[in-house]
């Protein structure tokens, strides 16, 4: 908890980068995506995936897949002191070998400031590896008051069209996240919040403008080529 609480004053909630103010995204050329797959039956094996996309086009640059040994335990509220040691090193190894192709922002599979103690896993690892970072979670983490109830499935009902979004307020007040519609085969939102060096409204335009299918595509080809990689 004191690490967390270290490393959320970290922690920037707003557009640091010239790209994000702008409605096009002029000027973002590669995002990134992570991923942990885990061998079925062995939480201690997993394989750890960096993709490098192209924007707007989404195709893969880059790919680094690595099976990684997870010591830490899982404990709920704390997932990112057992999987962000990974993804650093996977963007370090990036940033070294390949710097030309370093991603301007990284899609990550879980939340960033719509957490228990404010600090998920997306915050993390932007704080980090100083890289604008974005939550995005299929499921609802509830938190402050937040609950997948009659009230969340009926807002949930409500989104009609990819794009459509409505804001996640817990009861201090505060807006934690929003859920998106991300396209219109699949009615089941996303949750999208806040990592770092990026506004919540921004966060929220990029992922609908990566998504392809429900899962926006540099996440998406992430888990792919990770669960790929475990199966050869």
């Amino acid at each position: 908890r004191r690490e967390q609480a270290r490393l959320k004053a970290s922690v920037v909630e707003e557009d640091t980068e010239e790209w994000q103010k702008d409605a096009h995204f002029t000027g973002l050329e590669r995002v990134g995506g992570v991923d942990l797959s885990y061998v079925k039956g062995d939480e201690s094996r997993a394989c750890a995936s960096l993709v490098v996309l192209s924007f707007p086009a989404l195709q893969v640059l880059y790919q680094d897949c690595r099976m990684v040994a997870v010591s830490a335990p899982y404990v709920a509220g704390f997932l990112a002191f057992r999987e962000v040691p990974f993804l650093v090193e996977a963007v370090r190894r990036l940033q070294q070998e390949e710097p030309q192709l370093q991603p301007q922002v990284l899609l990550v599979d879980g939340n960033g400031l719509l957490h228990p103690r404010g600090f998920g896993t997306a915050c993390h690892l932007g704080v980090l590896t100083d890289l604008p970072c974005i939550g995005v979670a299929k499921n609802l983490l509830q938190v402050d008051g937040l609950a997948r109830d009659e009230l969340h499935r009926e807002k949930v009902r409500s989104l009609q069209r990819s794009g459509e979004t409505f804001p996640l307020m817990g009861t201090s007040g505060k807006v934690l996240g929003m859920a998106l519609r991300s396209c219109t085969t699949s009615s089941r939102p996303l949750y999208v919040s806040v990592g770092h060096r990026v506004s919540l409204g921004t966060a929220v335009r990029l992922v609908g403008a990566c998504c392809r299918f429900r899962i926006p595509e540099p996440i998406r080809q992430a888990d792919i080529r990770s669960r790929e990689y475990l199966r050869k």
